[in-house]
């Protein structure tokens, strides 16, 4: 069977094989970014604020699916480039059982232990019952979740970016339609859009597992093997993207207890569109660094020099170019952007305004960190995608929380995660120079 991504790339062509996973994950992002709106219109910003103190917890299982995507996806791709087709069969069925596993042990963990998590995120008296409520359905079912996120790697690996897509444009459209039935017509609350989200899951997850149960695709489920070493290595190769979701769980709690002390719940949901806008503008550049990376992983395991130098120059010039892109867009549609979440006379507007037009300079330099942390996955190399990746969502965001606002009030808070991605730049340059030589993509 012949895989997509062992053909010759040029710029038009890998633009056209990394947008579906782009568009997939915009849109992934896209309908979480709708239970915020719906929430927060029909059911309130605290409802809103009591979301993203659950968020923590989600961040933890989207990083688990991440991980095992990504870092799976390094291992598999090498695997096929090689030509050694069944074992890279064994290593997609054990990761994928694997991810079931772990999913589940995460999930009733949380599940049972919800009230004191929310207590301890930072929930207070008004928010608490909130929480719990949304959190209950969110944790029984999340394990679905994660092998939907598992799956948005492994598809482009097996050279189906397309049906990838296509499933999560059902999820979404499930996602949406189902808030609204549950929040809007049947008056359900924070707990409609938990099951509006979990309606997502299913469609976006559940089919993926019946379509790899075939040999439909070069990639399909054979008899799981246990292998500690093929576990290991995707643990470690993955290990950025979980180092990434942990490090954003922390940062949003550091996030969600510096508001709740200077600005109370309003500061709260302001941060909370905040973010949900910087989740939308940021899930391009994953989804273009995870369509790129599989190609990467392919080309380096067959050696083959000339493509993998190519690509490097393509995907460089295509992040630095919609870096200045996704910055303009994103300071210009500021106001329209907020209005969806509030109206312009609340309180929460204001400190929102006030605060995106100072977030918003993160979208300079975040791109380039992210293709480079992914890049290195790919590559194999996990250690340095993961010091990437933990230097700049937990180091350098928890520092700037901790420190900036002793100096600069509110605004630094607002700046806390800009001057991050500034300041990882440097790093992710200094490696990229680093290893040029080694891994020959310059």
């Amino acid at each position: 069977m012949q895989n997509d991504i062992s053909k010759e790339f040029t710029l038009s062509s890998l633009i056209k094989f990394t947008l579906p996973t782009i568009i997939m994950l915009v849109f992934v992002a896209t309908y979480t970014i709708v239970d915020g709106i719906f929430v927060s219109r029909y059911v309130g910003t605290t409802a809103l604020s009591a979301m993203n103190i659950v968020f923590p917890l989600i961040n933890i299982l989207i990083g688990l699916g991440v991980m095992l995507g990504t870092g799976g996806s390094a291992i598999i791709g090498r695997r096929l480039g090689e030509g050694k087709e069944d074992e890279a069969r064994s290593a997609f069925t054990l990761i994928t059982t694997f991810a079931i596993v772990t999913g589940l042990i995460i999930s009733i963990l949380c599940l049972i232990f919800i009230r004191p998590l929310s207590l301890f995120l930072g929930a207070d008296e008004n928010l608490l019952p909130y929480c719990v409520k949304y959190g209950s359905v969110m944790m029984a079912f999340y394990t679905i979740s994660v092998v939907q996120t598992l799956f948005q790697t492994l598809f482009v690996t097996a050279g189906k970016p397309n049906l990838g897509l296509w499933l999560n444009v059902g999820a979404g459209i499930s996602n949406i339609i189902f808030d609204y039935i549950f929040i809007v017509l049947l008056d359900m609350g924070i707990v409609g859009a938990a099951w509006g989200t979990v309606s997502g899951f299913v469609v976006g997850g559940v089919p993926a597992l019946f379509y790899f149960a075939k040999p439909r695709t070069v990639l399909y489920f054979v008899k799981p093997k246990w292998n500690s070493t093929t576990i290991a290595h995707t643990l470690l190769n993955g290990s950025s993207e979980m180092v990434t979701s942990g490090a954003m769980a922390v940062t949003t709690f550091l996030f969600n207890l510096a508001m709740m002390e200077l600005l109370g719940e309003d500061g709260v949901a302001a941060i909370t569109i905040v973010l949900y806008a910087q989740f939308l503008f940021t899930s391009a550049y994953l989804g273009f660094a995870s369509g790129a990376a599989p190609v990467f992983s392919y080309n380096y395991g067959n050696r083959n020099i000339p493509q993998l130098k190519r690509l490097f120059k393509m995907c460089l010039g295509i992040i630095l170019i919609s870096s200045v892109v996704c910055f303009g867009f994103s300071y210009l549609m500021a106001v329209p952007t907020i209005r969806i979440f509030t109206a312009p006379e609340t309180n929460t507007y204001a400190i929102t305004l006030h605060g995106y037009k100072i977030f918003v300079w993160n979208f300079l330099f975040a791109g380039i960190n992210i293709f480079a942390s992914s890049f290195f996955t790919a590559l194999s190399n996990g250690k340095v995608s993961a010091m990437i990746s933990f230097l700049r969502t937990f180091v350098f965001v928890a520092g700037s929380i901790l420190i900036l606002p002793k100096f600069l009030g509110i605004n630094g808070i607002w700046l806390a995660i800009p001057a991050a991605e500034a300041v990882t730049v440097l790093v992710a340059v200094f490696f990229l120079a680093l290893n040029r030589k080694y891994y020959h993509y310059l």
